[in-house]
């Protein structure tokens, strides 16, 4: 396929490279991602009466978390063509290398975990016994679990969004060859997208927009998400429709993409899909109700 029929981009992928330090574009629009999206469930939050204190908190464990499970799904589905070579690179988050499956999945565990154990007795009645010295234990006025979850939900979706336009920047999840007049070319030579195949690059050919499909899915799946967080009932069934629509959507939109390692017939992300679309779809089948929509600030969590 030739460039001038196609889309070519020649940006550096890197914005800064010194030493064993290297920042992308990809790395530097995911922490613009991640502060969008704690910045809105923040403002919805506080808006619907939850604690600002108590949301701060939970996304600190949840961004913790989602890191450390970003950071394990990727380097489990490439361990053997990139990290068994020089195990230390694991820790390298800095030049890329995360998968959106564990960062939500990680993310939603530690924030889960966190709002269990905060306001636990065996934790308040350690704290008495061992730590009184550092203050009294008192419980946090945490939200529901259920209803901060509705509320990531859309903002998880706009901060996917921005996340995938580094993806697209950088060249990164190589799709399969396309004479679409939308294919895209990377010319630059640091850019996955132009490195030889044999070095897990996509060999420099017009390929799909695959990321760029995710992208343009996660807005239009935003349209019917924003709608239903105030009309899905009970609180957490918002969440679990977007659970259920994105990783149908991803499901398919992986068939695009050139993995390196494939399961079977499925990738990785395909195979978290599917157990999540297992999980999701029961569950808004037997609890999922529509019930007029509530103005915010009119219910507790």
């Amino acid at each position: 396929m030739s460039v001038l029929s196609s889309i070519a981009i020649g940006i550096n992928p890197n914005i800064l490279d010194f030493g064993p330090f290297l920042l992308s574009w990809h790395g530097f629009l995911t922490f613009v991602a991640v502060a969008t999206a704690v910045f809105l469930t923040y403002r919805w939050g506080t808006r619907e009466g939850m604690d600002p204190d108590a949301i701060l908190s939970v996304a600190v464990w949840g961004i913790i978390a989602g890191i450390v499970g970003a950071r394990v799904f990727h380097v489990a589905d490439f361990w053997g063509p990139i990290y068994s070579h020089n195990p230390i690179s694991v820790f390298y988050v800095w030049q890329g290398g995360i998968a959106i499956y564990g960062a939500i999945i990680g993310g939603f565990i530690g924030c889960v975990t966190y709002m269990v154990i905060r306001n636990s007795d065996w934790l308040l009645n350690l704290w008495r016994k061992r730590l009184g010295f550092l203050g009294e234990a008192q419980k946090a006025p945490l939200p529901g679990i259920g209803h901060l979850a509705d509320l990531t939900a859309p903002a998880l979706l706009i901060a996917m969004a921005i996340g995938r336009i580094g993806d697209i920047i950088n060249g990164e999840h190589c799709a399969l060859a396309t004479r679409l007049p939308w294919g895209l070319v990377y010319t630059h030579p640091d850019s996955p997208g132009n490195w030889a195949i044999s070095l897990g690059g996509c060999g420099g050919f017009a390929s799909h927009p695959a990321v760029l499909y995710e992208l343009l899915f996660d807005l239009a799946l935003l349209l019917v998400i924003w709608p239903m967080r105030h009309r899905l009932r009970p609180q957490g069934m918002t969440f679990a429709l977007y659970g259920a629509l994105y990783s149908t959507g991803r499901f398919f939109i992986s068939f695009l993409r050139v993995e390196s390692n494939n399961y079977w017939i499925f990738n990785e992300a395909q195979i978290v899909a599917l157990a999540v679309v297992i999980i999701t779809i029961p569950l808004l089948v037997y609890k999922a109700q529509l019930v007029r929509a509530v103005r915010p600030g009119r219910e507790r969590s």
